[in-house]
């Protein structure tokens, strides 16, 4: 799982996040803060990046790659409004580096060339993290898992009913937020422990 952060961190999201981590199903933990100053998300970064390294999960920053540099992350994720990845490659040097390629073979040829470490896909359901602008199909997914072996991350409302379809169809990760956090019938961990 990929999991992504809530929009706001609240006082008991570090106790929920551990709590989630300890089911070891995360592998990737990305913070997305969007109307957020620097100096928060750096503060927040340093506490997050403790838990994440307690539970072996990786810790990526989304959209900065100054401030994942700053703050030591594991990697930047990218949009397609974010800076380019020839230039955050030279700011973050090895890191991982994924790349959002919304449904589009293009652009997905495009981060396979510039060596993104993963690409992100979606959406493929309606969300409540986010306005769906770009629908993807299992037929996208297919098509960029014959162009190569990089990990695909798909994104878009997953849940416990639609995720099978995802990961039998080649899909290497699931990118979940507001299933783990705004559930109105789970909390955090009981959540996580419905992806099996």
């Amino acid at each position: 799982i990929y999991l992504i952060s809530p929009n706001k961190i609240s006082l008991n999201f570090y106790e929920n996040l551990i709590s989630v981590l300890k089911t070891k199903k995360v592998k990737y933990f990305q913070l997305r803060l969007k109307n957020t100053s620097n100096k928060n998300i750096i503060s927040i970064s340093n506490k997050i990046k403790k838990i994440c390294k307690i539970y072996n999960v990786k810790f990526i920053i989304n959209d900065n790659p100054i401030i994942a540099k700053k703050v030591c992350a594991d990697g930047c994720h990218l949009g397609q409004s974010d800076m380019n990845i020839i230039d955050a490659r030279k700011i973050l040097k090895n890191k991982i580096i994924g790349i959002t390629c919304n449904n589009s073979i293009e652009k997905a040829k495009e981060a396979i060339n510039n060596k993104a470490d993963y690409i992100a896909l979606g959406a493929f359901n309606s969300s409540k993290t986010k306005k769906v602008k770009f629908k993807a199909t299992i037929k996208d997914l297919k098509k960029i898992r014959m162009l190569s072996n990089k990990p695909i991350i798909a994104i878009g409302g997953i849940n416990q009913y639609n995720y099978k379809k995802l990961l039998l169809n080649k899909a290497d990760f699931l990118a979940i937020s507001s299933f783990i956090w705004k559930n109105k019938n789970l909390k955090p961990e009981e959540a996580i422990k419905k992806l099996k």
